[in-house]
């Protein structure tokens, strides 16, 4: 990277102002990659005021990243293709998404590069626009204008206009409705009790999507969530089903989290969680929890409770609970219907006689000739008396299923006649040797949706094919139709999700269980120590689009040292401990010193802790090589620091056991009166320590301390040639068994957790349930983040760390 004086005089030769380049070179990650970008502009261009902003934004935008052909964006900022920042956004979107794929014509094509919208066009949206909410606007008047210029953005028509021309016009065009502004317009000042009594989540849209105040800006507001209808816009085939549907919801959002009761959640299911659960809280709706229970084989009731245990581990209250068993009853009269209306009928055929209806090939590639089933073409009565004999018991598992007559030439392969009903011979946890078919999910989901009456059906974008099978079974029965709406999904790289892998690593040992603090399932985080609020706060700076979402586990960690950052007390400890013996004090030396649990923080308090003749440091706080010059902390020619003791130790000599291994140190305590003129010596650095005094019962000594590293070496374990278990980091779980720590240890866990004001006012802040042992969190100085085990015990404490600490150092 070039020097700040490299740096200015570029970015002056581009044309930047002084001022504009004091701001830019403060910023490392933007400099640098405005230095990069440049570095892709045409041989000798000549930049202009309006490309270097452009410019200047995109390196705001990239921020350090390496991203590919990111020199198409820089191309089409100097050529002026992309004329508006909205463009440039859209570019430098397309570019990180598609990287060494993307192509100058497509990033054009996804930029509106070509598009003019003339000042005509742009009047006649404003027009139709306010002819369109004429009412509101009369009766609002001009404190809606800006409401008005936010919607008039947004029109699709008018994505790729300059918004420099939209104010002017909107400006007249509203003077022709409403003429001059009166009396009417003023706006009276609020008290001070009045703004107060105003404070909450902020207005929510009318109809016409025009509001008197300014909405609060959160995920739920902008980006996929903000685009979501109102409730009572998604149309219906039978429009007086959304009367009744508005009566049952009295118009307010109802949403359901819908988990398959048949394995533990994981970290991808948290933004599921909060997307679902968090939309209806922020609309002031309701969500339920559903368990999709329609699989007996799978499911066992140890996956129901730690559901339910997660989803309030993340600080989610179901409005109901509710099962999709709840409803057999109603879907086989519904499957009932579907054969009346002669849209469903009972299949006999193999499962490869059904692939080879759909065109899949022997090969298990889709593309071959697809044909109807012999079966679709039985009568109405034949089906109805077969799927009455499906249901008492005459067929076996894979002897009959009732299938959907959709249709089969359909390119989209959730309408190639899906099964609604097959056989199982097992018996449901909730409803016993009752039912001997069970739905599917495909016929399932959509009927319960429309059973509770939910207004935002919200999954992720792999079941964005199933909206139209979706859609057409509601329309087939007559139900009401609820919106399906779908959004990316949250994976972590570097990991593994699968169910039946992590099952593997269970069964063979690899780890401790499904709850191992090094995997992402939600149980395995809780053990960790992750606190719910910062995987809330990590996924609400994700944001939520259509694209799927995929995070190093770094940057997930780096998330969460953020968090505990701002939200654990400090302690001394001591990993690899060496006890140390100060020779020139006497026995019953104590020198109590005070320190802050959180420095700069006074809310945390302080501690005190007594230097007293014997303690300990840790075991690389120490050389016997004097000759490194890299190496900052005690040796035999160098001095040492101890954390917030006012003198210096000095070594003196060492004891060593029979291999080798150094099992004492003796030191000076530099204290002694300074003499005339002399000046004492800071020390290069100061390190932790932990005293040894039975008075103060101090240290408290850790049984085992679990240090956790990745789990796998490589950011993609599956795809490792050997298979993901020849991927395992061996050093994924390093255990310490003397590890030492201060005594105000005790009085951090009865405090435990540790939350300033500020944090509790925080919009995803979770008050967690004290007497559980992950809530005990601190950082050990220099060593880490940690939290107690739930195997711990009084007698035998066991620590985990949560994450290393953010800024490690080898000097």
């Amino acid at each position: 990277m070039s020097s700040v004086e490299e740096l200015t005089e570029l970015f002056s030769k581009v044309g930047f102002e002084e001022p504009k380049i004091k701001e830019i070179v403060k910023n490392k990650k933007v400099s640098t990659s405005l230095e990069t970008l440049l570095e892709d502009a045409p041989a000798g261009y000549e930049w202009n005021k309006s490309t270097r902003n452009f410019l200047h934004s995109l390196a705001s935008l990239v921020k350090g990243a390496e991203i590919s052909n990111i020199g198409l964006v820089v191309k089409g900022i100097a050529s002026e293709d992309l004329k508006t920042a909205l463009q440039v956004n859209a570019a430098f979107k397309y570019i990180k998404e598609h990287g060494a794929d993307a192509t100058t014509e497509s990033m054009n094509e996804n930029s509106g590069v070509g598009i003019e919208v003339t000042d005509v066009e742009v009047r006649a949206s404003v027009v139709k626009y306010i002819e369109d909410n004429k009412e509101t606007i009369l009766h609002d008047r001009y404190k809606l204008v800006p409401g008005i210029f936010a919607n008039i953005k947004n029109l699709p028509e008018l994505k790729w206009a300059d918004p420099r021309s939209f104010k002017p016009i909107i400006d007249e065009e509203i003077l022709k409705v409403l003429g001059p502004k009166d009396e009417r317009d003023l706006v009276k000042k609020k008290t001070k009790k009045q703004t107060d009594n105003k404070k909450g989540k902020g207005t929510t849209a009318s109809a016409t999507g025009i509001t008197s105040d300014e909405p609060k800006r959160t995920m739920f507001t902008e980006g996929f969530l903000g685009d979501l209808h109102k409730v009572g816009e998604n149309p219906q085939a039978f429009p007086e089903l959304m009367v009744e549907h508005l009566k049952a919801t009295g118009g307010k959002v109802r949403t359901r989290f819908p988990p398959e009761p048949n394995g533990y959640l994981h970290i991808g299911h948290s933004k599921a969680i909060m997307v679902n659960f968090g939309y209806a809280k922020h609309w002031d709706g309701v969500c339920y929890l559903r368990f999709d229970d329609t699989n007996p084989e799978a499911e066992a009731p140890e996956y129901f409770e730690s559901i339910k245990r997660m989803v309030s581990w993340l600080g989610f209250a179901p409005w109901k609970i509710t099962y999709s068993s709840n409803y057999f009853d109603e879907l086989y009269n519904l499957a009932e219907v579907l054969i009346n209306n002669d849209r469903g009928y009972v299949c006999h055929c193999t499962a490869q006689e059904v692939k080879k209806c759909r065109g899949i090939k022997e090969d298990g590639t889709p593309g071959g000739e697809r044909s109807a089933c012999t079966h679709r073409s039985n009568s109405i009565e034949q089906n109805l008396k077969e799927f009455r004999k499906m249901k008492e018991g005459h067929y076996q598992p894979g002897e009959a299923t009732l299938r959907m007559k959709m249709n089969i030439e359909s390119p989209n392969p959730q309408m190639w006649d899906l099964v609604a009903y097959r056989v199982l011979n097992a018996p449901h946890p909730r409803t016993g040797t009752k039912w001997k078919i069970y739905p599917t999910y495909d016929f399932t989901h959509c009927l319960v949706d429309s059973f509770e009456n939910i207004t935002h059906s919200l999954c992720t974008t792999e079941f964005y094919l199933s909206r139209q099978s979706y859609e057409w079974l509601c329309d087939q029965v007559h139900v009401f139709r609820p919106a399906q709406r779908e959004y990316g999904r949250l994976n972590i790289t570097g990991t593994i999700l699968s169910k039946r892998k992590i099952a593997k690593l269970v069964e063979e040992k690899f780890v401790r269980g499904w709850d191992d603090p090094r995997l992402f399932t939600l149980e395995g985080i809780r053990r960790r120590g992750v606190p719910p609020g910062a995987i809330l706060n990590f996924i609400n700076t994700l944001g939520v689009t259509t694209s799927t979402t995929n995070i190093q586990v770094a940057r997930f960690e780096n998330a969460v040292r953020k968090y505990l950052e701002d939200t654990t007390p400090r302690l001394m400890f001591v990993l690899d401990p060496i006890e140390v013996i100060v020779e020139n004090v006497a026995d019953d030396f104590e020198e109590v010193v005070s320190i802050p649990y959180r420095a700069g923080t006074p809310k945390f308090g302080d501690r005190s802790v007594p230097f007293t003749k014997k303690f300990y440091i840790e075991r690389s706080d120490f050389s016997e090589d004097a000759s490194d010059a890299e190496f900052f902390r005690l040796t035999p020619k160098q001095d040492v620091g101890l954390v917030r003791v006012p003198h210096t130790v000095s070594f003196i000599r060492l004891e060593k056991d029979n291999s080798g291994k150094i099992t004492k140190l003796y030191v000076n305590y530099n204290n002694a009166p300074l003499k005339e003129g002399e000046k004492s010596k800071k020390p290069k650095t100061y390190i932790q320590w932990v005293p040894i005094s039975s008075k103060f019962n101090s240290p408290v000594r850790i049984d085992e301390t679990r240090v956790y590293n990745q789990l796998f070496h490589s950011e993609n374990p599956s795809a490792h040639e050997g298979g993901f278990l020849k991927d395992i980091n061996p050093d994924s779980e390093v255990v310490y068994k003397h590890a030492v720590i201060e005594h105000n240890y005790h009085e951090v866990i009865k405090s435990a957790p540790w939350v300033v004001d500020s944090i509790k006012e925080s919009e995803f802040y979770v008050e967690e349930d004290k007497t559980t042992k992950e809530t005990f969190r601190f950082q050990g100085m220099r060593v880490g983040y940690f939290t107690m085990d739930k195997e711990s015990t009084d007698d035998k404490i066991i620590l985990n760390r949560i994450v290393s600490l953010k800024d490690s150092t080898s000097k």
